[in-house]
């Protein structure tokens, strides 16, 4: 019943995303077909702009295209592009690998550099190692990724020559240049992930380390190493797990500047595109998407700790 009743809320909340997108995108000032039709500074006949509209479905009530709409999504149908007629559905879901590699090379190397760094920093608290590491750490969380994208680009890629400054190549067709592609959007997206996930494990490692099992294991002869990796760390790491997975889904919707300032062909440049040209089917398309993610990202931790915790099903 408990899991009933969490994959309901699950599907109530991605409707009223759906809802409120479907609304929102609507209030945004400007008429699809007259952008269309004014592409290269033309001023289009309003007899032309009201024929494109009704042709679009535009002229329909509101709640025809919201009932057409949520049926549609129901159905996994999620329309065609008002643009250039395309699948909505073909176009997203072409993108939406691409995103979700960028974001799994972004976690990677947030793990890669945020725990060693906040279990450093936790075993030497109050040293000097300790206050450089959470100095840095303060530093990457206050500066924006755009900024930390743009330095990058201009000192890795112009300067040094190190990386390619942008742009996306297929692993099929070059899996050199697709990885060296990757690696400074998912650096950029890691310097504000890293950092929490630094400050996560220095405060479980801390935490961890005054416990009764871990002054055991030092009684019994156990080698630092040993008490650190078995006995610390082991047991440190599964709030940090859960910080990165709901990170991971605030992620989904926040690599557009990221996306755009390395010109990488994801999702988010899909979205603000489609926000650009009011083409609403695939703004909704994109938003729906992002959210199923995130709620069943969600869903699938309250499942797992519903496991672990019998009295979180009880809540």
């Amino acid at each position: 019943m408990w899991v009933v009743r969490r994959i309901g809320v699950a599907f109530v909340l991605v409707w009223i995303v759906a809802s409120i997108v479907f609304l929102a995108i609507r209030m945004v000032p400007g008429d699809p077909a007259e952008i269309m039709l004014s592409q290269g500074g033309v001023s289009p006949d309003a007899a032309i702009i009201a024929e494109l509209r009704d042709q679009l479905g535009l002229e329909k009530s509101i709640w025809v295209q919201y009932r057409d709409s949520m049926r549609g999504m129901l159905k996994g149908d999620l329309g065609v592009s008002l643009t250039d007629q395309a699948s909505v559905a073909r176009q997203v879901f072409t993108r939406l690998p691409r995103t979700l590699e960028l974001i799994g090379f972004a976690a990677l190397f947030s793990v890669l550099f945020g725990v060693p760094l906040g279990l450093l920093a936790a075993l030497r608290r109050g040293g000097w190692l300790d206050r450089v590491v959470m100095a840095l750490s303060g530093l990457s969380l206050a500066v924006p990724v755009f900024v930390v994208g743009t330095l990058l680009v201009l000192v890795v890629a112009q300067w040094l020559e190190w990386l390619p400054a942008g742009g996306y190549t297929p692993l099929a067709r070059d899996p050199a240049r697709h990885f060296a592609q990757m690696v400074m959007p998912a650096l950029t997206i890691a310097s504000s992930l890293a950092p929490v996930l630094l400050s996560m494990t220095r405060a479980s490692v801390i935490d961890v380390i005054t416990r009764d099992h871990v002054r055991t294991a030092r009684a019994k002869g156990a080698s630092p190493p040993r008490v650190v990796l078995r006995h610390v760390l082991r047991n440190a790491l599964m709030p940090v797990v859960t910080v990165l997975a709901l990170h991971l889904g605030t992620l989904l919707g926040g690599t557009v500047l990221v996306e755009y300032v390395f010109n990488y062909p994801g999702l988010s440049g899909l979205l603000v595109d489609s926000v650009n040209a009011r083409d609403y089917p695939m703004v909704q398309g994109v938003v729906l998407v992002i959210s199923v993610l995130f709620v069943a990202l969600n869903l699938a931790m309250d499942l797992i700790y519903g496991v672990l915790d019998p009295r979180v099903r009880r809540a």
